[in-house]
């Protein structure tokens, strides 16, 4: 045999061998890295910042057509206890509250002029209850929040109620007379005094009642129960601390709080109350309210303050069903390309082999017929 069909023939069945292992090889990868694109878990796209992600909410997905009986379910303990407050806050105004001692020697204090009240008590209910309640209403025509409707009124009748209960137990546990306490006590000017110097009073037994509950004073702490709430749920709607420096915004966020300070003030002018009832009611009132807003609502200077932690929620959880949803179709597509890629290469390495294998079998044939 020739040196070269020799040198030929070698090289036919090395570059068959090299086809087959090479083969081999690229399914065994192929193998591999299909096994590691399944078992290793894809990192998540990095979340934008909470500012970019806030642009891209559809405000008017959650309405109260759509989400509006699943919120309700979700908070139904809640509702439940607030009919709850209700029926303590009834129960407390009717017992009869602590009848301190009231000497001939403090009627000095307690003899300021019987008046009426310059803001009724059906007011208190009106501009502290309702009022806000017609703002979250517009707030939620242009939003299309439901959540924030919710939240904002659960939250304001939550500081409402919870203020009125513990301003009516505080009431009635200290009984402190009003300021008026002396024509209450003695409508017709002559007082009297038993054997210990207390007080033997003749007037009405409800306006008697209604002169032991001086401290705090309700129409205060109700007002800036709710005012308060109001003010800052607008500090996060107009977004007062966003560092911009626009002081307007600051007169928006004042103006409820203006009103509730003018109602305290009136009931010191109306003397039913001491100045300390109004300052001790206004700051309970505006801690409750606090309290209340922060269960529902971030603090209004951070940059989320403009909607309610509900939201914010829903929004991330459907960030995060969208994330894993691409990287779960972008894990598809990559199998599938990873797939034909490997069907490729099989279809060129089929016929790479075959033409090898023809080539050496057609050498053969022809060395045999020299032969």
């Amino acid at each position: 045999m020739p040196s070269w069909n020799t040198g030929f023939l070698s090289w036919s069945e090395n570059f068959c061998n090299s086809f087959q292992d090479l083969s081999s090889w690229r399914l065994e990868n192929s193998a591999n890295a299909s096994h590691s694109l399944s078992s290793i878990d894809l990192p998540l796209i990095e979340p934008r910042n909470k500012e970019c992600r806030m642009r891209e909410v559809q405000l008017g997905s959650h309405t109260v057509r759509s989400h509006g009986v699943k919120v309700a379910r979700t908070h139904m303990h809640d509702w439940l206890i607030l009919l709850l407050l209700v029926v303590i806050e009834v129960v407390l105004y009717i017992i009869h509250p602590f009848y301190r001692f009231v000497g001939k020697d403090m009627m000095e204090d307690l003899k300021y002029p019987l008046k009426s009240n310059t803001v009724p008590g059906w007011a208190v209910p009106v501009y502290a209850v309702l009022l806000p309640m017609m703002i979250f209403l517009l707030v939620y025509i242009r939003r299309r929040d439901v959540y924030d409707l919710h939240h904002a009124i659960l939250g304001l009748l939550f500081s409402v109620l919870v203020t009125a209960v513990i301003t009516e137990s505080i009431k009635n546990a200290v009984g402190r007379p009003r300021p008026d306490f002396f024509w209450r006590c003695f409508p017709d000017g002559k007082d009297a005094y038993d054997k210990w110097g207390n007080v033997i009073c003749h007037g009405d037994k409800s306006v008697i009642k209604e002169g032991h509950k001086s401290f705090p004073s309700g129409h205060t702490s109700g007002s800036f129960a709710g005012l308060g709430f109001l003010s800052l749920y607008l500090s996060g709607k107009v977004k007062a601390f966003d560092h911009r420096g626009h002081v307007a915004k600051l007169c928006i966020v004042f103006l409820p709080l203006l009103v509730a300070s003018l109602v305290g003030i009136s009931r010191v002018d109306d003397y039913w109350h001491h100045w300390q009832d109004v300052f001790a009611g206004g700051l309970l009132g505006l801690v409750v309210a606090t309290f209340c807003y922060l269960q529902f609502f971030p603090p209004p200077y951070q940059a989320d303050g403009w909607g309610p932690y509900a939201y914010f929620q829903v929004l991330e959880e459907s960030l995060v069903s969208t994330q894993a949803t691409n990287v779960e179709n972008q894990q598809d597509a990559t199998a599938e390309e990873v797939q034909m890629a490997n069907q490729e290469e099989e279809r060129s390495d089929n016929v790479g082999m075959h033409l090898a294998c023809n080539a050496s079998s057609t050498l053969e044939d022809m060395e045999s017929g020299k032969r």
